[in-house]
Parts: structure tokens; sequence; C-alpha cells
């Protein structure tokens, strides 16, 4: 049977305090609607319709490449309402509704409840605390045949745990029919979603619900609070992906992972590492505490040491990076490089075996093979108006303390003596270097501070 889905995503949410939309605060590195979308798209609908409502072109915007019907709600008179103005543009046989700040729902769990053979199926969960909960109400059988919303229920009612998290699955035209029947008499003025069950049962329907297994798949975001709370959570759960993918995790609560990790065997993510976009490591890789990786490549049998910054970046096999080691955007750095503490690499490639150990900026540089870059080495590769290339050939040596000045190619073999200034071109198989003859000068005396006055 065809399937369409409508996520409702119209909130203001007056309880994050904040003029950004709800759906679009961050978590895990995504707005909360994109992990909504996300599973959504995992179910393979043949449309995915959003209402959007609080904050205008913002939430659409935000997903400007997305396979979405946007649908604006203004003004905004509640969830019936909001779907009842997606219904038209349903063309599917069955609809899905979801909710955009419900992030942790899991397709699997969504699939058992579009699944459902009865004429309304909605999704339960079991919560330590219910409060503010609608309660699920059960025939003798176990069987649902209502919800209270928890402001209504009776003493007895608030002692369930069994609550209702808004999702439901049903028939496009029964969704049409119990929608005309709901109603806005109630203190906020607006079209309840939940109402529809009352019309469903009343109408001798058949009402099924399927299980959250993980009770937090059905939690909201309504506060700054609860935000945090569910990126722990979220946490959580990515971190156990990567303990069953056989990672060594040194601290499960210490590790963030803020986007996409593809991972080989036997790594090792010590503490308060940051992995942010997408990322991929290989096999047998080491990466060091403190450490924020983001949209890189490590390649297997890589160590990032302690507190190194990777951005943009592919790290070739057996590379060692760090500590307190910079990798800015576009680098590349060949097979069993060596990047020591304090060294920034920019928008270069450093070839197999290269070594730049200690204090040392290379950017917009193509480096050789074996090049050794020794410390207090600086490529100036910016005039103040444009970038410039520098180029190392195979096997040269970088004099400590010597500048580059780009534009400038370093032949293959070449030498170039500590201390030097070189602008222009350094030939292969010789010494360059531009130091100034040392002298002494006798007698000299250094100043000296007058002494305070009294």
């Amino acid at each position: 049977m065809s399937l369409e889905i409508v996520i409702l995503a119209a909130g203001k949410g007056t309880r994050m305090r904040s003029e950004v939309p709800k759906v679009l605060h961050d978590l895990g590195g995504q707005p909360l609607l994109w992990h909504v979308l996300n599973c959504a798209w995992q179910l393979a609908p043949d449309v995915v319709h959003v209402v959007y409502g609080h904050g205008g072109d913002a939430v659409p915007a935000a997903f400007p490449d997305a396979p979405v019907d946007w649908i604006h709600q203004s003004p905004q008179h509640g969830t019936g309402h909001a779907l009842r103005l997606a219904l038209p543009r349903v063309r599917a046989a069955r609809v899905l509704v979801m909710y955009g700040d419900v992030p942790l729902i899991r397709p699997d769990t969504l699939r058992a409840l579009c699944n459902g053979d009865k004429a309304l199926n909605i999704l339960t969960a079991t919560f330590t605390d219910p409060f503010g909960y609608g309660r699920i109400l059960r025939d003798t059988d176990g069987v649902p045949v209502g919800i209270v919303e928890d402001k209504d229920a009776s003493p007895e009612q608030l002692k369930s745990k069994d609550i209702n998290t808004g999702f439901l699955a049903a028939s496009t035209a029964a969704l049409n029919r119990w929608l005309d029947h709901i109603d806005n008499d109630n203190r906020q003025g607006e079209y309840y979603l939940t109402d529809v069950v009352a019309v469903a049962v009343a109408e001798g329907a058949s009402l099924g619900d399927v299980q959250a297994q993980d009770p937090s798949e059905a939690l909201g975001v309504n506060s700054k609070r609860e935000l945090v709370d569910m990126e722990r959570r979220l946490q959580r759960r990515r971190v156990q992906a990567l303990l069953e993918d056989g990672v060594v995790v040194r601290d499960a609560a210490r590790l963030d992972i803020r986007g996409e990790c593809i991972v080989g065997t036997d790594c090792v993510l010590d503490i308060n590492v940051v992995l942010e976009g997408r990322v991929e490591l290989g096999d047998r890789v080491h990466v060091g505490a403190n450490t924020i990786v983001r949209d890189s490549v490590i390649e297997s049998d890589c160590v990032i040491h302690a507190n190194c910054v990777i951005e943009g970046a592919r790290v070739g096999p057996g590379a060692r990076v760090g500590p307190f080691a910079r990798l800015r955007p576009e680098t590349v750095v060949g097979r069993d490089a060596r990047i020591g503490n304090f060294v920034e690499i920019k928008k270069s490639t450093l070839g197999t075996g290269s070594k730049a150990n200690h204090l040392a900026y290379v950017g917009d540089s193509t480096v050789g093979r074996h090049v050794n870059i020794g410390a207090g080495v600086i490529t100036c590769n910016y005039d103040g108006a444009n970038k410039h290339q520098t180029i190392i050939g195979d096997e040269a040596f970088i004099g400590s303390n010597s500048q580059l000045v780009a534009p400038v190619t370093v032949g293959a073999r070449a030498t170039i003596g500590a201390g030097s200034t070189i602008s222009s071109d350094a030939p292969p198989d010789a010494l360059t270097l531009s130091r100034s003859k040392q002298r002494t000068v006798r007698g000299w005396q250094r100043p000296l501070k007058k002494p305070a006055s009294k």
C-alpha cells in the first residue's frame, strides 16, 4: 500500500526561550527536524510533507535540497489544523503522522506502526514519569479503546504509565473523515490531532497500538533542559553503535559524535573526542584525548595524539599527528608522515614520510616525499592580497627558523640553511642560505633601567 508521511513541525516552542524555531535547534550536529526527516526517508514513502509555521521560511531554508513538500501553517491552530492543511496534498492511500521535535524515533518502530492492521494505529510508550502525557485507556483484553488527557484523567487513570505519543497511521480517507468531527472547544482554542482517537472509537473503528521498545524514542523537546537531556540520550545511542562495531571508547560519557562516523576495526577513541560532520576512521586508528575531527578521513594505522584539531583533511596510512597540531581544510598528509606539536598545515599536501615535527606553518604548499621541515619554518603564502604556492621537492631539508616566501620552489634534495629567508627558487642538490655575516661588537653596553626616583 502506498504511503505518505506528514511531519508536524509548526510549533513555536515557547519554553525554548529562543528566536530560533524549535525544530532548528541543534542536536548531535544537526537540527532536530533533520533527525526526523532522516528517519522518515528510511521508510521510503512516496512523499514527505512537512507542516511548518513558527520562524517562517527559516525552516525550509535550512533544508534547501531536501525532497520535501513544504506546507506553511499560518496562523497555527493546533496539530489537527496542521494535518487538515496537509491532507489535501496527500495522494497515497495511507498516512503516517510524525513530529518534528521527536528526534530519536526509530524506523523499525514506525514500520511496525505502518504495518498495523487496524483502522487507526497509534504508537504508545511506557514512561517512568508520564506527567503531562495522555494515558491510554484499554479494555479488559488490553485493547486500546481511547485516550484521556493528563489534566482530565481520574486518580486511578493517572496511575497508568502507558502513554500516547501522538504518532499514528491510518488511511487517508479515514483521517479526512475523522478530522471533520473534531473541534476547538478547549482552553487554547486549538484543534488537537489526538481528538481523532475518540472520534474513531465513537465511529466503531478498530484501534490498535504499537509499543515503543525504547521509551526515549517518544520523547519530544520543549525546553533547553530537555534538549540537553536529549543530546546525552543521542550520544549514548551513537556510542553504543560504535561499541557494537568493536571500537574502544575510553569513556562513553566523554565522546561526542555530531554527524556520521564510519569506523574500521580496532579503533580507539580517548576521552573528550569530538567527531563532527562526516568522519571516516580506518582500521586501528587511535584518536587521543581532547581532539576534534571534522569532515575528515583518517586512514588505517594512524595515531592522532592529544589536543589536535583536524578539519577537512585526509591523513594517510601510518601517519602521526600531534599533540597540539592543527590540520585545516584541503590538507593531505601522506603515508607515514609526521606532524608534530604546534604545527599548522593548511591547503597543502605532504608526501610519504615527510616530517614537520614542531612549531611550523605550511600553507598552500606541495611538499614532496621524505622532506624534513625544521622548527620555526614558515611558508609565507599571503602577500596581503593573494595566496601563493610553495613547492618543496623530494628529500629536501628545510632548516629551522626559515621563511619560504611564496611563490617559490625548493628543488629535490636541496638544503635550506637554518635562519634563511628564501624568496627565489632554491636549486636541487645544493645548499641555499641567506644569513648576514656574524659579527661581535666589543665594548657594547646593554641599556640599563634608570633607578626609580625616591
